[in-house]
């Protein structure tokens, strides 16, 4: 009996070793059309891409990528199609569980992403910028018609910098009335990098203490203190 007891034992202490291991942050996948072709998880270091994690595919459309996340950041799913063709989908990840629904024909432009409240914010500034997109190819329009009609009265870099400063000074004020999100300093760094300092130093002195010492938070104190530097 008391063999017998140990043998179970040591059964159920193997079984406890070889229990799927918990990650922290949990990327769950479906590409409609998807038949063969490999899934990365990648954060960016410095230049570089770094795979997190990858996952062959073969038939199966539904995936998930795991890392062990230290704090909110923005990593990005790539898929390779084994045909020279590739597409990237940016997520802010967070602990959790984060799905992204998309197809095959439009990986980047179809993609659905649901997951943390880091996401939900930086969805809402990337509709406002699909409409800045949109106005920026009728400019484009415009400018050509008017070309071609040697209408002089139509000018294309007038209109585009007007363009442009109003996506910067949304940029900024998004930036500013999220002060309370990772978001924040991330399109700081991300989108208008080369924006004056008094408006990076505005971005930043709004930023609660907790969002100050976020990963973005100290690249955007790094990017300020580089920016007066030079």
């Amino acid at each position: 009996m008391k063999q017998l007891f140990n043998l179970l034992a040591i059964v159920l202490l193997i079984a406890c070793g070889q229990e799927e291991p918990q990650h922290d942050f949990t990327l769950k996948g479906h590409v409609k059309g998807l038949k063969k072709g490999t899934v990365y998880l990648q954060r960016q270091q410095d230049t570089m891409m770094v795979t997190l994690d990858s996952l062959e595919i073969q038939g199966e459309p539904n995936f998930e990528l795991h890392y062990d996340l230290e704090e909110p950041e923005v990593l990005f799913l790539r898929l390779d199609k084994n045909d020279n063709d590739e597409g990237t989908v940016a997520v802010f990840a967070n602990t959790g569980v984060t799905e992204v629904n998309t197809t095959l024909k439009n990986f980047n432009y179809d993609a659905v992403v649901k997951g943390s409240k880091q996401q939900e914010v930086l969805e809402e500034y990337l509709v406002m910028m699909s409409k800045f997109n949109d106005r920026n190819l009728e400019i484009i329009q415009e400018s050509l018609e008017a070309s071609k009609a040697n209408d002089t009265t139509v000018s294309f870099e007038e209109n585009y910098n007007k363009l442009l400063r109003r996506k910067y000074l949304y940029t900024i004020n998004f930036a500013v009335n999220n002060k309370d999100s990772e978001v924040a300093p991330y399109l700081a760094i991300s989108e208008i990098p080369d924006t004056s300092v008094k408006f990076l130093e505005e971005i930043y002195d709004a930023l609660t203490d907790d969002i100050k010492n976020s990963k973005y938070g100290v690249q955007l104190k790094d990017l300020i203190a580089l920016r007066k530097e030079n």
